[in-house]
């Protein structure tokens, strides 16, 4: 049972929180003053309570507050496990039953992969370089050494999140982490293309120029088992290996030939590429969807609900004529 330590900080002239049992298990709860001017209400909560709690507080709090929301490794005596709810119960409106880390986390999650700093950019370059080198070798196990730098999850699923919550500066601060990675990733294979000899026929370059259903149906798992994973608040090194594989390796190759002077090649490889972001998306946006990620307020609820219907229709869109392209040059 993951738990979350919830700290409300309030001006010490407030009274202590008083959280409804009713709708909220808090396993403790502690407040205190901590000087003249402030108090602290301590709520330990599992993970899956903790998105509402932060509602009700918003709604409750009506002075100026601040929260910090802390993982709890462990805590003694042991939280007992409750017998499941009967279903008249579990239906109430006030029931919280997403079992997923709250908006406030994955809120902090985008903003940390979507800081498009010199470290990202440096992993990025470093990434190409060690997946050029080996496709051109016909190595599999250094391209996938590759795929393990290459921070290319946090971006795709940041733009997910935006697209699903219809956040305007979360979509744009994700899509150009997305934009400016790509780019750097294919410049610098471009680079490397024509500067070394390519053979086109290497095992490693000539698989990333063939597309199949297959394809389509690996960058949606990589897509959904993104979107899950961090709505879970498990790690997501290895799940972001699975992401690379399906944007790492084609923008490379695509870099590489096309340096190289192989442009049907290439354009082959690019396919692939375009065709793995629409469907990793497309199933990460469903995938949040699904587990129940909305934005709080009512007039961002409208927002977000036209923002997705479009970005649905347009990755779906996408991905149809994609699906049309490679049936008709299969």
């Amino acid at each position: 049972m993951a738990l979350r330590l919830v700290e409300i900080y309030h001006p010490d002239t407030d009274e202590a929180l008083e959280v409804p049992d009713d709708t909220y298990d808090v396993l403790g709860h502690w407040t205190y003053a901590i000087d003249d001017d402030q108090r602290v209400d301590r709520v330990l909560l599992e993970v899956e309570e903790t998105e509402s709690f932060l509602d009700w507080v918003d709604d409750t709090v009506v002075t100026e507050y601040r929260v910090v929301l802390q993982s709890v490794e462990a805590t003694l005596p042991r939280p007992e496990v409750e017998a499941e709810e009967d279903d008249e119960d579990a239906e109430d409106d006030n029931e919280v039953s997403v079992a997923r880390v709250g908006r406030a986390e994955l809120y902090e999650y985008a903003r940390d992969a979507t800081d498009v700093s010199g470290y990202y950019y440096s992993l990025i370059a470093l990434s190409v370089v060690v997946a050029a080198g080996g496709m051109l070798r016909d190595q599999t196990a250094v391209v996938i050494g590759a795929m393990v730098i290459a921070p290319l999850i946090g971006p795709n699923l940041a733009l997910a999140l935006g697209t699903t919550l219809g956040d305007p500066d979360l979509l744009g601060r994700s899509a150009w982490a997305n934009l400016t990675g790509v780019g750097l990733a294919l410049g610098g294979s471009l680079g490397l293309g024509a500067a070394m000899t390519v053979d086109p026929t290497t095992g490693e370059l000539a698989v990333r120029t063939v597309i199949g259903l297959p394809d389509i149906a690996l960058a949606a798992a990589a897509g959904a088992a993104g979107a899950l994973a961090v709505t879970r608040g498990g790690a997501t090194g290895l799940v972001g290996v699975m992401v690379a594989v399906a944007l790492l390796p084609p923008v490379v190759a695509t870099g590489l030939l096309f340096g190289a002077g192989h442009p049907g090649a290439a354009l082959r490889a690019g396919l692939l590429t375009v065709t793995n972001v629409v469907s990793l998306n497309l199933a990460a946006v469903c995938t949040f969807l699904l587990l129940g990620v909305r934005p709080r307020d009512w007039r961002d609820v409208a927002q977000a609900r036209t923002s997705t219907r479009i970005a649905l229709a347009l990755w779906g869109s996408a991905l149809i004529v994609l699906a049309l392209l490679l049936w008709r040059f299969a």
